[in-house]
């Protein structure tokens, strides 16, 4: 499958339809913000205890859904028009142990899954979508402004710390080759935390609290990233978790992680002495 649309998919004009399948976090709402600014409507499906209930104040329809009722997605995407849509935002997938509850769309779907990573999930939702007449556009759909740009966003690195970056560097790329996660954290060359089902904020605080100071977080894609969903994404929150872990150097692969509230977050940083850095692939 390939990482964006093909030729035969035009891209939304003003007054267009984009559907979003949001999750957790600021992303979806950015997100919606945006392309009402570009004209187009924004019919959401929200999920209820991920997506922030501020998404219903950017949006032109929204339609809650419980994690798996995968039938009420679609009749609420065709319902609305949607022939394009953009899934954004984290799901814990925690979640998948606890409280999906999935209708009879999702036990179909689940029964022909022949992995659980995260990757192949993703991917065999999208595809999914597209045999229901919905194509599924890449996740920085006119949002090529948020990616994270190359070099020192704020302060510069001591040489220890770009040891840390560089060897850190390498480890996140087989943990992504693996399909564990984008994060790793470390400090003095040591890797004292990886990311997991528990999402970035909470592998930085137990690499912090491991640490004790000065750890180095680095996020970035996997090497088989779909650009159409799950693209690294960085905030103002990610700047609170590490003040107060300590942690002193974020570094993020430039040109595919999304800075969200960019002037927010590197001011951010600067106050707490966070150096920021955007490495190319």
């Amino acid at each position: 499958m390939s990482d964006v649309l093909s030729s035969s998919s035009p891209r939304p004009t003003p007054g267009d339809w984009i559907g979003l399948i949001a999750g957790n976090g600021r992303f979806p709402v950015i997100f919606a913000e945006n392309a009402r600014k570009l004209g187009l409507r924004v019919s959401a499906v929200a999920h209820q205890g991920e997506t922030v209930p501020e998404l219903e104040q950017v949006v032109d329809r929204i339609h809650w859904v419980r994690i798996g009722q995968f039938g009420k997605v679609i009749r609420a995407l065709k319902g609305d028009g949607v022939r394009q849509v953009v899934m954004l935002g984290g799901m814990k997938k925690t979640h998948l142990f606890s409280s999906v509850r999935p209708d009879l769309w999702a036990v179909a779907f689940f029964t022909k899954l022949k992995s659980w990573k995260d990757d192949a999930i993703l991917r065999a939702i999208a595809a999914w979508l597209e045999e229901e007449g919905i194509a599924v556009r890449e996740s920085t759909f006119g949002l090529a402004d948020l990616l994270v740009p190359e070099g020192e966003l704020t302060r510069r690195l001591s040489k220890a710390e770009r040891e840390d970056v560089s060897y850190g560097w390498n480890v996140a790329q087989e943990i992504g080759r693996m399909d564990v996660g984008q994060c790793v954290v470390v400090k003095d060359r040591v890797i004292v935390a990886v990311e997991a089902v528990e999402g970035t904020d909470e592998a930085i605080r137990r690499g912090g609290r491991l640490a004790r100071n000065g750890a180095v977080v680095v996020k970035r894609c996997k090497p088989q990233q779909d650009l159409r969903f799950d693209l690294p994404a960085v905030g103002p929150q990610t700047i609170h978790v590490m003040n107060d872990a300590k942690a002193l150097v974020l570094a993020v692969e430039a040109d595919k992680t999304i800075m969200l509230d960019r002037e927010e977050m590197l001011e951010n940083a600067r106050q707490s002495g966070i150096a920021i850095l955007g490495l190319p692939a």
